[in-house]
């Protein structure tokens, strides 16, 4: 489950980077705050998928979920 989730955070900051976007830029795409952007980006919440699309999509990038098995 951690790898997953660091997967998940490498994969927001690296699409932010990336896009050449600061968390402040993509905050206000997103409609939230800096400090949400950066509370997600540290992996202190649990991000909804709705949630993931909106950063997806404003940082340019498609948001695409896999399950894989075990």
């Amino acid at each position: 489950k951690a790898n997953a989730e660091f997967s998940i955070i490498e994969a927001l900051i690296h699409a932010r980077a990336a896009a050449k976007l600061s968390q402040a830029e993509v905050a206000r795409r997103i409609g939230t705050t800096q400090s949400a952007i950066a509370r997600l980006e540290a992996g202190n919440v649990a991000p909804t998928i709705p949630t993931l699309r909106r950063y997806a999509e404003a940082t340019g990038t498609k948001l695409h979920i896999e399950l894989l098995a075990s």
